[in-house]
């Protein structure tokens, strides 16, 4: 389950940020997840739930938001959102695309109670 360990360097980066702004508490962190990125939203929350407990983000709530793929055919230069696992361009067929969104882990913003 690695997303257990992505979990705890979340923590780790929240909590690290925290110390630097000294906020009166953080009670969410957004995530920006890719849809190829092999991460299973539930899984992930229910490991930060787990792993938070007994620390300064023990109230902290995860929003996430997935990330559609999306790709630039190397032919046309189209860009384009792949829909239905369907990696050939869209405009000429073209099965040379480069995927240019969707595998991301990103923290989109961290919500702070001032």
């Amino acid at each position: 389950m690695h997303e257990l360990s992505i979990a705890q360097s979340i923590l780790g980066i929240v909590q690290k940020e925290a110390e630097k702004q000294k906020p009166a508490r953080i009670v969410a962190v957004g995530l920006r997840i890719g849809a190829l990125s092999g991460i299973l939203a539930d899984a992930l929350e229910f490991g930060f739930d787990a792993i938070k407990k007994g620390t300064p983000l023990e109230d902290c709530r995860l929003h996430m938001e997935e990330v559609p793929v999306s790709a630039r055919c190397e032919e046309c230069g189209h860009d384009f959102e792949v829909k239905e696992l369907m990696f050939a361009c869209p405009q000429c067929a073209s099965a040379s695309i480069r995927v240019t969104r969707g595998q991301e882990l990103d923290i989109a913003y961290i919500e702070v109670d001032d």
